[in-house]
């Protein structure tokens, strides 16, 4: 994956998350319950490392802004 942009981490209560999945569906749903807590700014495509197992994907929070359940 790319190195973190700066921008992402700038103050606190922002992060960068990186899922490891063995599949798509398993990244999104990760994705899917970490966006129906925070305000996420999602990916819309999991990325393959050659050689590696599994699928990645990186979506990032702000975890100051919460949604109720």
């Amino acid at each position: 994956m790319e190195p973190i942009n700066e921008a992402h981490v700038v103050e606190p209560g922002l992060a960068v998350v990186e899922i490891a999945a063995c599949d798509d569906q398993t990244a999104f749903a990760v994705q899917e319950l970490l966006a129906t807590r925070w305000a996420t700014a999602t990916a819309d495509r999991t990325t393959r490392d050659p050689g590696q197992p599994g699928v990645r994907l990186r979506c990032y929070l702000d975890v100051r802004q919460t949604f109720d359940s």
